[in-house]
């Protein structure tokens, strides 16, 4: 049986704590978006094998290879082959990675029968281990609040590190429809990932200023929440704002600034827009979000062209609307 695994993009707000001497660390905050999408299709094989539509990169494709053999080992089946017919940009904020997996995973798993276990198996692919957000994003799409991890049962390096197992949804609160997000890609260097990304977050849990958790913590309480029950977009993508600038003081050593360069510069000047409410960086980067509505979407696109123009940046530009159901599966 063959099947087809489909899912969208991501947008990471950042996070409610990440100083490990509060009772819980990390709890992502982000919303899925509508496209661009991701599609993998798996069918039962001997051993792995893995091709690709043109537009798809090779690093691309040897990713899916490697989450592929891991499906299969997890599965205990003989093999896959695997064919990558979409995937998102890779390490620009989008959470390519944990969806390319999951997708992968979910594929080879339901091309045999069986339960892809997505929230068990996430982190043996080396996903999920801090934020919630792409699995929640997965599964049920929406804006998505995850509960964090308690800190007390691990040392600093260990949660730094990631933990095993996915934290649990604190909130989930559909996207309004006529919500829309304006999102800019600038052409620039991807944003930290792997290794790199695991040596930077050490960096910034071991020295995170907990009094910032405090203020971010108030804010998705009183600002951010009551915003989308009530399905406010200024206030709710002023609360974001709020705390998108706010985890960035806790990564200004590691990035150089609030937000990554050159990104600051497409901020400040998409901020000065009045069709949109709220600016900020998705996770590391270099992708720029801003929240707006269907009446002011035109708007709002050529606020970014010209905001990518006044950094002096190439790039794309879209406005998509938010997505509230995970991931599609098919056979094909």
């Amino acid at each position: 049986m063959r099947v087809r695994a489909a899912t969208t993009a991501r947008l990471h707000f950042g996070f409610q704590n990440l100083s490990p001497s509060r009772e819980r660390i990390y709890g992502g905050l982000g919303i899925t978006l509508d496209s661009p999408k991701v599609v993998v299709a798996a069918e039962p094989a001997q051993g792995v094998t893995c091709d690709a539509e043109e537009t798809v990169a090779d690093d691309t494709v040897n990713a899916v290879c490697e989450y592929a053999q891991q499906a299969i080992d997890f599965l205990g089946v003989d093999g896959a082959h695997v064919t990558v017919e979409s995937a998102l940009p890779r390490h620009v904020g989008f959470g390519s990675g944990t969806q390319l997996a999951l997708c992968t995973l979910t594929a080879v798993s339901r091309a045999y029968g069986q339960d892809p276990a997505v929230r068990k198996l996430a982190p043996r692919l080396g996903r999920a281990r801090r934020s919630g957000v792409g699995v929640a994003a997965f599964e049920r799409g929406g804006f998505v609040f995850d509960a964090g991890t308690p800190t007390e049962s691990y040392g600093v390096d260990e949660l730094a590190g990631g933990v095993s197992t996915v934290p649990s949804v604190a909130v989930r609160r559909e996207i309004p429809s006529e919500w829309r997000f304006l999102i800019l890609t600038p052409d620039v260097e991807s944003g930290r990932s792997g290794d790199e990304e695991a040596t930077s977050m050490r960096a910034v849990v071991r020295s995170a200023d907990p009094t910032i958790s405090d203020r971010i913590g108030a804010t998705v309480a009183g600002r951010v929440l009551p915003a989308i029950a009530d399905g406010d977009a200024a206030r709710f993508g002023a609360a974001i704002q709020a705390v998108d600038r706010l985890n960035g003081q806790w990564y200004t050593d590691e990035q150089g600034d609030i937000y990554r360069p050159p990104v600051a510069e497409v901020v400040d000047a998409l901020d000065t827009s009045q069709s949109v409410f709220g600016v900020g960086q998705s996770s590391w980067g270099p992708a720029v979000y801003g929240i707006t509505t269907a009446d002011r979407a035109e708007a709002a696109r050529e606020a970014g062209g010209r905001a990518l123009s006044h950094a002096g940046l190439d790039g794309e530009v879209a406005v998509v609307t938010g997505r509230n159901r995970g991931a599609v599966v098919t056979q094909c």
